[in-house]
């Protein structure tokens, strides 16, 4: 089915898929997923147990819509669909303690990683249908959370260290 043969059945899905339409915005329609993703991290009650849930249930139904919106576009992942952006996203910022540096960090590691897709994550991307859409921005997702962490807790020792340093100066 190509997307201008749609029917009803696919009006769902395809809307999931592409994160309410983010999908069909102008140039890098992965990062304007990937913004969605960030968004909706900022709305989420900073538990862990909602930002499990609402990977899980973006995962699900990302997983499920990819594959008809696949299908609906008639190619191997289409650029409309952006619902593994903000599945990535989501996966990028949870359990991270963040302001809006942090925020705009892992948004851009996880552009990087989504773009660069260290191993494994191209090699997942060939897995079938949506699981295969899904699968290398969830890794690109687990490798900038990792980073994020790491740049947070060099962040964190670099302020320490400097305060140590500044206040054992002699004046």
């Amino acid at each position: 089915m190509t997307e201008s043969s749609g029917s009803r059945s696919t009006l769902l899905p395809v809307a999931l898929a592409t994160a309410l339409g983010a999908g069909y915005l102008p140039k890098a329609p992965g990062t304007w997923g990937s913004a969605v993703g960030l968004l909706l991290w900022l709305v989420l009650p900073a538990s862990a147990w909602v930002q499990a849930t609402a990977i899980a249930l973006v995962l699900v139904t990302g997983t499920w819509s990819a594959g008809v919106a696949e299908r609906h576009f008639g190619r191997h992942d289409p650029g409309q669909v952006v619902i593994d952006e903000v599945a990535g996203m989501l996966i990028t910022m949870f359990l991270n303690p963040a302001g809006w540096v942090s925020a705009l960090l892992g948004f851009l590691l996880f552009r990087a990683a989504d773009i660069v897709k260290p191993f494994p994550a191209r090699r997942l991307e060939r897995l079938p249908g949506g699981f295969g859409i899904m699968a290398d921005d969830v890794m690109a997702g687990i490798y900038a959370n990792l980073v994020l962490r790491l740049c947070i807790w060099l962040f964190g020792h670099l302020v320490i260290w400097s305060f140590v340093l500044f206040t054992q100066m002699p004046r």
